[in-house]
């Protein structure tokens, strides 16, 4: 399956679907009557101004994007300061994979929800998959690392090591496989044999 991943959210992308189904924290900006099912900490039936409910991220934009908001939507702590500040100390350590599987897609998502740490978050996710595309693709040409690595991985840089690795091994059958001699052409080869009975009958 060739690499194929949504850079900028895009709906057609699999690993974008999947990514916006993730949960994220949205505080109630109207009263929604009848809805307070949604809150199972809730006593009231109501869902009312102020209140927090998790939504598919999918859910969350529509509600936060309406002419009068429903939702507006909490950035997750893994995009907040004190993790960036985490992945620009040493973005090589972090198992970002225990952060979230689609890290870098559902930041690309989140960081339009934050008008003041939207290019914050756009830096760090770019800075943090600079510095970590040089450690996966020496893991992916490495033929003795470990082949669990991948699952360490978000799906993002999982693809690119898995793909590294298919090319890594392609290239070495191909060299496995030598090179034939190179053969003369039959009109070289005549060639030869007229200039030979040219000489020779001179």
């Amino acid at each position: 399956m060739a690499c194929c991943q949504s850079y900028s959210p895009d709906y057609f992308a699999i690993n974008d679907i999947l990514c916006t189904e993730e949960r994220v924290s949205c505080k109630i900006e109207v009263k929604l009557p009848g809805l307070g099912f949604l809150d199972t900490s809730s006593q009231s039936g109501d869902l009312t101004i102020g209140m927090k409910v998790e939504f598919p991220l999918w859910l969350a934009e529509s509600l936060a994007s309406l002419h009068n908001p429903v939702v507006s939507i909490d950035v997750p702590k893994i995009y907040k300061e004190g993790y960036r500040e985490i992945l620009e100390a040493d973005a090589d350590a972090v198992v970002l994979s225990k952060w979230n599987l689609y890290f870098y897609e559902l930041g690309m998502h989140v960081q339009k929800f934050s008008n003041r740490d939207s290019e914050y978050i756009k830096e760090s996710l770019l800075q943090t998959f600079k510095s970590r595309f040089r450690v996966v693709m020496d893991w992916a040409q490495n033929p003795i690392s470990d082949p669990t690595l991948g699952n360490q991985l978000p799906r993002l840089e999982r693809d690119l090591f898995l793909s590294g690795r298919k090319a890594k091994v392609r290239l070495l059958e191909w060299l496995k496989m030598g090179t034939n001699s190179i053969l003369p052409s039959e009109i070289t080869a005549n060639l030869k044999k007229r200039k030979r009975s040219d000489y020779e009958r001179d």
